[in-house]
């Protein structure tokens, strides 16, 4: 199961997202494809459209980000929020494989 934990609600300060979704084990994982596909957007958009520097950590099936400050988090605002609801409505399409959090920051 792909588990996404936001930090934070209001305004969100990054995300936590992690393993795999294992629906496929012989052919394309296309729920992977897509998680991983929206998380390298938003790190490359904060990153590089954006211009900040977050915490930011990478490797095989987990990746974190969460940028600093309040007014950081407010720069990455509807950036963040797109994320979110395009993960929670994949995790409602996909209950079995996908999970979305929250924690506070």
């Amino acid at each position: 199961m792909i588990t996404v934990e936001f930090f934070g609600t209001d305004p969100v300060y990054g995300f936590h997202i992690t393993g795999h979704s294992d629906m496929n084990p012989d052919g394309p994982e296309i729920l992977c494809a897509a998680v991983s596909s929206v998380a390298y957007m938003t790190a490359n958009t904060v990153t590089e459209v954006i211009g900040l520097d977050p915490e930011l950590d990478e490797k095989d099936g987990d990746m974190a980000l969460k940028v600093k400050t309040e007014s950081e988090a407010e720069s990455c605002r509807v950036l963040f929020d797109g994320m979110r609801l395009h993960l929670s409505t994949l995790a409602q399409d996909y209950p079995k494989y996908l999970k979305v959090t929250y924690s506070e920051v």
